[in-house]
């Protein structure tokens, strides 16, 4: 493995947090991140998305690590994801958007939400790679504030089912996924509720595939609309009326899955620039040797480990509430260290692959080059699943009480 990857699991294992079985679900990660390193590197120069990631993640039996094993999956604790997510990340966030996605906003949503009836028939399937998920619930008008959507759904003439219609924009996973966790307004009281819907019914429509990204270029992103789609009432995720609680739980979860993908972006810039720092010669001598090569590696190192703390802090905050969801005053504490933990890493990482293209020089310019990936797919991770802005509201917020809230 990776030595900055490795160093954090001894440390962790020294510390009591990993078991023998934890450790040998990272080793299957690491292996299949060693096979994804050539698809995945050829899909970014072609710009499209890596049609073998999910296959090999699948192969591995990687595909459900958060899924309870009742249902198929691995049940790993939020920590060993953490650090899984970790790992995909020094491959870039192409793969990381895809394992977010699927794993920590689609199948941890609907084990949370979902009926026995939905655990049952989806997270078998979803586990084992067979069906990917998406989370829709961005649109062109509707970003960092949900309540602003317009994609709406109502009861059929017969009453025996809903009704969506709408569109989402920016969907990772959304020309690839089965499932969706969707998110419309009633068109009787404009409450939000949530729904998880099945892909090949009629009135889906993958409308866009969206390719001018300036960036992630191997991650899956799709404008989709609703035209007219009957759902049954099963579909129904959660409480009617209560889909923003849906919503805001399943990007908790989402922000520990990016900010931990940011710490393998850090762990690839580190790696890249000291092997570049010691082979390449500039001015005859090793650039290792000039002293600004040297501030800028240190600041990369100082931004990996100022990052990783929080983010395992985060994850294992959320291990607790999970054994005890009805705290709320624990479930205040998760959200504000989970939008710290992402708020930290994600600048952190942007700031560390800014300098690793420095330290590479014209090459670093190229996405040729080890780092230039990094550099334009994290400034993504400041603005999907709650901007720098809005995370550096939520921490104030829950520092100085509700009442002093930016939005409600």
């Amino acid at each position: 493995m990776e030595s900055n990857f490795q160093d954090s699991i001894n440390r962790l294992s020294k510390l009591g947090l990993l078991k023998p079985r934890d450790i040998e679900i990272l080793s299957k990660v690491d292996e299949a991140c060693q096979e994804l390193v050539s698809p995945e590197y050829e899909a970014y120069i072609e710009r499209r998305f890596n049609q073998a990631g999910p296959k090999i993640i699948s192969d591995y039996g990687l595909m459900g690590l958060p899924i309870s094993e009742e249902f198929g999956g691995l049940g790993v604790n939020s920590l060993v994801h953490s650090l899984a997510m970790e790992r995909f990340g020094q491959l870039g966030m192409g793969i990381v958007t895809l394992v977010d996605v699927h794993q920590f906003l689609g199948s941890l949503t609907v084990q949370q939400w979902g009926t026995k009836d939905q655990k049952a028939r989806i997270l078998p399937e979803a586990a084992r790679g067979t069906s990917i998920f998406a989370y829709a619930l961005t649109e062109p008008e509707a970003g960092s504030d949900p309540s602003l959507m317009s994609t709406t759904f109502g009861e059929s003439d017969d009453g025996n089912s809903y009704i969506l219609n709408g569109s989402k924009y920016l969907i990772s996973n959304g020309s690839i996924a089965r499932y969706l966790v969707v998110f419309a307004k009633s068109d009787f009281d404009g409450l939000v509720s949530s729904f998880v819907v099945d892909s090949r019914t009629e009135g889906f429509e993958v409308a866009m595939h969206l390719s001018e990204k300036i960036g992630l270029f191997t991650s899956d992103t799709a404008l989709i609309e609703f035209h007219d789609m009957k759902i049954p009432k099963d579909c129904l995720l959660g409480i009617k009326g209560k889909g923003l609680s849906v919503a805001y739980s399943a990007l908790l979860n989402g922000r520990i899955g990016i900010a931990s993908g940011c710490l393998g972006v850090m762990e690839d810039c580190l790696n890249s620039c000291v092997e570049r720092a010691k082979s390449r010669m500039q001015h005859g001598k090793i650039i290792g040797k000039h002293q600004l090569i040297q501030r800028h590696i240190a600041r990369i190192a100082m931004n990996l480990e100022s990052s990783k703390w929080p983010v395992y802090l985060a994850a294992m905050l959320k291990d607790e509430l999970d054994r005890d969801p009805q705290d709320l005053m624990l479930r205040t504490r998760v959200d504000r260290q989970s939008a710290t933990a992402k708020l930290l890493a994600s600048t952190s990482a942007y700031d560390a692959s800014d300098r690793a293209v420095q330290i590479f020089g014209g090459f670093g310019y190229s996405i040729l080059s080890p780092v230039a990936k990094h550099l334009i797919d994290s400034r993504v991770a400041r603005i999907y699943e709650g901007t720098d802005e809005i995370m550096e509201l939520k921490i104030a917020s829950s520092i100085l009480g509700r009442e002093y809230e930016a939005y409600k």
